[in-house]
Formats: structure tokens, C-alpha cells, sequence
């Protein structure tokens, strides 16, 4: 099975080294948000979203090989496997044009054609579709009778049957109607029961297919499931009866046949291939609609989360790292980040005194008032014997700006933070008045 590396730098505009090393890191069993935050060197340091979306259309990509391989597997089960079927597999790109290729051949059901199939009028609707001059189709009806099938009548009706199950199950068909759907089709919703609630302005309401926002369309849904709405996807049925009559139906060189054909083309449209294809847009209308509320809800968090974390001053974040070293930001009273920086603050680096300049250097540059710092305790070489402090710089001598620090386990410290003048309150946050006030806490 491919990896599909070369096609997802290609399509997201990215390193095919950084794709591969994301692949990879995935594979292995990572999660996006370890990813994203410590594997940086391996992904060329794509955010998280970035690689979610990677995550989920190579997903995509490979339940569509996946499926693939199960469609070819069963056509070859049936013995009918040719070149032509094997090129376009190859060559489909969705899941939906895999199942139309797959669709002749799926096992269905009891239906109206496999009946007529059963009571052996298949060769009739191979020679009515062929659409010969010469074909009579009534006379060739006659050489069909038996118990199940008493007169031509019947014999030509499953015929039909058999036919608008043939124009159902066509590919090429279907592509074209969807697209036709895609364009020019319409959302409408229609009361389900005569009842005020709070769907009132859906009772008789139409909309583009093309247009219809995500909100709407969920609004719909939960419309419809609660027993409200009658939702359904509505095109000009002749002119799209029509379209399936015309790819089918050769009026004028079929002969007699050729009403039977466009017959069974109009039955197939009505009863087979709109239904189908109006569940099948439905289902996409509302997966798109999802993923956009979801995108809409992370922006919120985002701006929720971005919100000043004190108000009225000017705040540093410090997020304390080892290998990938401590991110340091600044936000302005109003949450704008006015800077960024990353230092190496641990001694094994030996690059601690330019910590303390980048530090007090952007402490002074933004007027820094509060001090932020996350306490990371878990990697023994990093804390030494001081528990919670290792990230931490000793203020007092490059500012008077408060510190506040916040973790989510410690418990205790260390007896060595009063020792190297460390200024640390756990858990809560310190004014210079020494008061405990209670604030937001914001991701920085």
C-alpha cells in the first residue's frame, strides 16, 4: 500500500521530507498535539491544524486504497475483472466513484430486476438495450413466456426493470447527475406537523445547494430529527430525467427499442438514481457542515483563549522546555502579542546568561508587569533536586515585575528555591502588595 507521502506535499504545498517525517511520527502511534509541540525538527514545524488536516486526508487516502483492494477482490471473485475495470479503479480518486464502478457488480438485495433476471429475461434486455432498427421487441417477447411470465406484456415490463437497473448502476451517469445536483440542485424543507416551534421559518423554505451555509444545513438536521421538518434535495426531475434519457435512449436510429429504453432510463432516474444521489448529498452537505462548525468553535476557543490574562497589564508567558528550549511571549493589555522569543535557561546548554539578557531585555523593551511561568517537573534531568524551578529566572535582578507560576501536581518545594532567590507561588498568582487575587489563566 502506498504512503501517499509525494501526493499530500504535493496537494498541502509542504516538504515531502516533513510530510514523510510526519507519516511516520503517526504511524508510530503519536498524537497530533506531541507532534506539534515536540517533534518539530522532524515536520519542519507544522502547527497542529496543518497536521490534522494531514492526518485525516491521509486517513482518507488509505481507507480508499483499503477499499479498493476490497472491490477488486470481489469482482475478481466474479470472475469479471477486465483492463478496463483495473484502469479506472486506479484511477478514482473518492470513495464515491469507487463504489459507482463497484455498483454492477455488488451483491443487492431481492429487487425488481433480479426477479426478471431470475425468470430468464436478461438476453431480452441485452437485445431491447442494444436498440437495433431491426429489433422488434414485442415479437421478441413472446419467445420468453412461461408460468411466471404469462404474455409480452410482462416479459417487456421486466426487461425494463432489468434496463433501468443497468442506467442505474452506470458510472458515467451518475457522475454527470451529481454534478447536475451539485449546481443546480436545492435544499428544501417542508413542515412535518402542524406545530409551532422554534423552526418556523424552515416550514417552507428553499435554498442552492451551492449556497446553503453549514449552520443551516445543521439547523435542518436537528429540524428533521425532531420531528419538525421534512427536509429533501429537489432538482427539475424532467430536465434531469432528461439528461438520463438522452445519454441512454437513441430515438432516432433505435427502432421500437427505444421507448422501452427511455422509459426505463426516466423509471431508473425516479426511482433508483435520485434517491440515491439525494442521500448521498445530504450525507455530504452535513459532513462539510461539521467539520466547519468545528473549525468555527476552535477559532472562538482560540480568541476566548487569547483574551488579556490580566487586565490592564502587560503580561509574560514563559513555557519551559528542555530539548526545544523555553517559548517566551508578550501580550499587550488588550491580549496582542507584542513578542516571542525561545531561550535555553538550563545549564547543560551553557547558554544561560543569554537567557537572562533575551529576558530582561524583552522585559524591559514591553514594560513587562506580570510574569507568567508553567512548572515542568517531570524530566529528572532537567529539575535536578529543585522541584518546579528549573525554567525559572531570578527576577529581582533584572526587574521588579511581579512572577506568577501555575502547575497542575506540585505539591511541595523545594528547599533550594528560597537558596537561589527564586520568587515561585504555586497555584495561585503574587502582587508586589503580596495580595492573592484570583485571574484568568489563558494559554501563552
Amino acid at each position: 500500500m502506498p504512503n501517499h507521502a509525494e501526493q499530500l506535499a504535493q496537494e498541502l504545498n509542504l516538504s515531502l521530507k516533513n510530510v514523510q517525517g510526519a507519516i511516520d511520527l503517526i504511524d508510530a502511534g503519536n498524537t497530533i498535539p506531541f507532534i506539534a509541540r515536540y517533534r518539530k525538527e522532524a515536520t519542519g514545524s507544522m502547527d497542529d491544524q496543518v497536521l490534522r488536516n494531514l492526518g485525516d486526508r491521509l486517513e482518507y487516502l488509505r481507507g480508499l486504497d483499503k477499499r479498493k483492494e476490497e472491490v477488486a477482490g470481489s469482482i475478481e471473485a466474479q470472475n469479471a475483472m477486465t483492463p478496463e475495470l483495473q484502469a479506472a479503479l486506479a484511477g478514482a480518486k473518492t470513495l464515491a466513484e469507487v463504489e459507482d464502478i463497484y455498483r454492477p457488480y455488488k451483491p443487492k438485495r431481492k429487487t425488481r430486476a433480479s426477479i426478471a433476471r431470475a425468470r430468464g429475461l436478461q438476453p431480452l434486455a441485452d437485445a431491447t438495450l442494444k436498440q437495433d432498427a431491426d429489433f422488434d421487441p414485442q415479437t421478441a417477447a413472446n419467445d420468453y413466456l412461461n408460468e411466471e411470465v404469462p404474455d409480452a406484456a410482462a416479459a417487456l415490463a421486466g426487461a425494463q426493470d432489468i434496463i433501468a437497473e443497468t442506467i442505474s448502476d452506470d458510472a458515467h451517469c451518475r457522475a454527470e447527475l451529481r454534478r447536475y445536483y451539485h449546481a443546480f440542485g436545492m435544499v428544501k424543507s417542508v413542515k412535518a406537523k402542524d406545530e409551532d416551534s422554534v423552526y418556523t421559518q424552515y416550514y417552507d423554505y428553499t435554498e442552492p445547494v451551492a449556497k446553503i451555509p453549514g449552520h443551516r444545513i445543521l439547523a435542518l438536521d436537528r429540524g428533521e430529527r425532531e420531528g419538525f421538518l421534512k427536509v429533501s434535495i429537489a432538482v427539475e426531475a424532467e430536465r434531469a430525467g432528461g439528461i438520463v434519457a438522452w445519454m441512454f435512449a437513441r430515438k432516432k436510429t433505435g427502432g421500437a427499442s427505444a421507448a422501452i429504453v427511455e422509459a426505463a432510463a426516466l423509471d431508473a432516474y425516479s426511482r433508483l438514481i435520485h434517491p440515491s444521489l439525494e442521500n448521498e448529498l445530504r450525507a455530504e452537505l452535513t459532513a462539510k457542515a461539521a467539520e466547519g462548525a468545528i473549525t468555527v468553535f476552535g477559532e472562538n476557543l482560540r480568541q476566548l483563549l487569547l483574551q488579556p490574562p490580566i487586565r490592564g497589564k502587560t503580561v509574560m508567558g514563559l513555557d519551559p522546555g528542555y530539548r526545544m528550549g523555553c517559548k517566551v511571549a508578550v501580550v499587550d493589555p488588550t491580549g496582542k502579542v507584542l513578542d516571542t522569543n525561545v531561550v535555553y535557561p538550563v545549564p547543560e546548554f551553557k547558554r544561560v546568561d543569554q537567557a537572562k539578557k533575551t529576558i530582561k531585555s524583552m522585559v524591559l523593551k514591553n514594560e513587562v508587569e506580570v510574569m507568567a511561568i508553567g512548572i515542568f517537573f517531570t524530566t529528572s534531568y532537567i529539575l535536578r533536586s529543585t522541584v518546579g524551578v528549573s525554567c525559572i529566572l531570578p527576577v529581582e535582578k533584572f526587574s521588579d515585575a511581579p512572577i506568577f507560576a501555575f502547575a497542575s501536581a506540585v505539591t511541595t518545594t523545594s528547599p533550594n528555591c528560597s537558596e537561589l532567590g527564586y520568587k515561585v507561588a504555586f497555584r495561585t498568582y503574587v502582587l508586589p502588595n503580596s495580595n492573592l487575587i484570583s485571574v484568568k489563566i489563558a494559554f501563552l
